[in-house]
């Protein structure tokens, strides 16, 4: 007989498994139901064994941040939150120079590297020692630029930022940074989320979750590029690792739509679009509801996060929207990529209630390999593009009464070495100096700490941090404790671990610095 004959109700032919044989359509639903199922449907599903144990980890999820003494509506992510402790700043401006500016011709002068320039350098700087390009014996080599006391704290400070100068009386320095990584990619995912490896929330997406935003309608935590390229480490840097994906850090532009595709398309209008929206946001209510993942609950949220965005982000990014004062204060060109519109745009993100603003500034990696990696020719630019800026930041900030509230934090990923490179061993064209993880310093401005302060002392040719070192953990949790956090106790439940910035090695709080 003919196998369409021998059909039966109930039956179907499936092509997916030839000759075409009969198959059982509620066997089908099984089966097909089955394939479907996730690995988290199947645990939950589950009443003894590994079911269990799903669902003491889902309790566990459930209460996540319950050791911060923290909770969280989920279809609000991002709603403000009072920190567990008093908190000096409420905000912060992280100005990244990716990498890594030279301190000894900017900040750490050193009269003994002057007298020892152009000197083999002795054995014992060199025994030991790691580099990502010396070899052999390198010269030392003094500083490039003039140094000179200012303001009325008199801290040093070389000719290259007179701009800067003005407002040094504002910033707190920190001379005797440290890290244990000397490349760069691995150095800045240390200095943004306190690990070399991926998996880890940056510093900014910890804050957004402990303190949430206070703008709703704009993302708490806003990245800004400048110099051409991204940061070695990428968008690492700011990523929310294991913490729930809406603390990510969303990279925003300073020129064009703020962020890519943020704009409806020719012919969908805001109806169209809230109508969409709500059918789409249907659909992952009933996703949730069967499967319990709570990123689905934050895709809901990202995605009003969006429709609420392109009416304001539009606004906050305007900066036709500043006076021609503002254009001539900060060095501005609107239309154009630059360090100097970003921080124009940071201190407009800032009066904005954004929490965490971060600006990465590419292009200082000064090793003299080439002209414009030099220390006596690109690193000249740099400077310049970054001194009026930063300054303007400052003095805007301050005249707005935001800077007591506003921690603006100024930072390379490691130092540089006192020698001049010697690439392969030979002399170079350019002057350079490779990279040094054992001293760099930072500079910290407003949000509670103490103004013309300088905490930390290299050795005599800044090679190492030799009074009152600073590991990066312990600026975490400096940074923490500024916020309202202690970092002993702000974690996040992960790998049967309770995750922190600060991780498991002992940090501690540099009080010399808080005021």
């Amino acid at each position: 007989m003919p196998r369409r004959a021998a059909r039966r109700s109930g039956d179907f032919f499936n092509p997916a498994h030839p000759p075409y044989k009969s198959v059982n359509l509620n066997q089908q639903l099984v089966h097909d139901r089955l394939q479907h199922a996730t690995r988290r449907q199947f645990l939950r599903d589950c009443t003894t064994g590994l079911g269990a144990m799903f669902l003491a980890g889902q309790m566990g999820q459930l209460g996540a941040g319950a050791a911060s003494g923290l909770s969280h509506d989920p279809t609000a992510p991002l709603a403000p939150a009072a920190p567990p402790l008093p908190g000096k700043a409420k905000r912060v401006i992280f100005l990244h120079m990716a990498g890594a500016p030279s301190q000894l011709e900017l900040f750490d002068y050193k009269p003994e590297l002057e007298k020892l320039n152009g000197r083999p350098c002795p054995e014992e700087f060199l025994e030991g020692k790691r580099f990502a390009f010396i070899q052999g014996t390198p010269n030392m080599l003094g500083p490039l630029y003039p140094f000179h006391r200012a303001g009325e704290s008199g801290q040093w400070i070389s000719d290259r930022l007179p701009h800067f100068e003005r407002c040094i009386d504002d910033a707190c320095f920190i001379k005797s940074m440290q890290t244990d990584q000397f490349n760069h990619a691995p150095a800045q995912m240390m200095v943004h989320t306190g690990h070399q490896n991926l998996g880890h929330p940056s510093i900014g997406s910890w804050l957004t979750y402990g303190l949430g935003s206070e703008n709703q309608n704009l993302p708490g935590f806003i990245v800004l590029l400048s110099g051409g390229k991204n940061p070695d480490a990428g968008k690492s840097v700011w990523g929310s690792g294991f913490l729930p994906s809406v603390y990510q850090g969303v990279q925003c532009r300073s020129t064009g739509e703020p962020v890519l595709f943020l704009d409806d398309p020719a012919g969908f209008n805001r109806s169209i679009r809230r109508r969409s929206l709500d059918a789409i946001g249907e659909i992952n209510q009933r996703t949730y509801d069967t499967f319990g993942d709570p990123e689905t609950v934050t895709r809901i949220a990202q995605y009003e996060m969006a429709f609420r965005m392109q009416t304001h982000a539009s606004e906050a990014f305007d900066l036709k929207d500043e006076p021609e004062s503002m254009h001539r204060l900060y060095g501005t060109e609107p239309g154009k990529e630059s360090f100097a519109n970003n921080c124009l745009l940071a201190r407009r993100l800032a009066e904005r209630g954004v929490r965490f603003i971060q600006l990465f500034d590419w292009g200082w990696d000064s090793h003299g390999a080439a002209e414009h990696e030099a220390l006596n020719g690109g690193f000249v630019d740099k400077c310049k593009s970054i001194d009026r800026a930063m300054a303007a930041l400052l003095t805007d900030l301050k005249q707005r009464g935001l800077l007591d509230e506003t921690l603006v934090v100024w930072s390379g990923e490691f130092g540089r070495t006192p020698m001049q490179e010697n690439r392969g061993g030979a002399e170079m064209r350019f002057i350079g100096r490779d990279h040094n993880p054992g001293a760099f310093t930072i500079w910290m401005a407003g949000g509670g700490v103490k103004a013309g302060h300088c905490h930390g002392e290299t050795d005599p040719v800044g090679y190492d941090a030799m009074v009152d070192p600073v590991p990066l953990r312990d600026l975490h949790a400096t940074i923490l404790n500024l916020m309202g956090f202690d970092h002993r106790h702000f974690s996040y439940p992960f790998q049967g671990l309770e995750q922190k910035l600060t991780g498991v090695v002992p940090a501690r709080v540099v009080r010399d610095v808080i005021a």
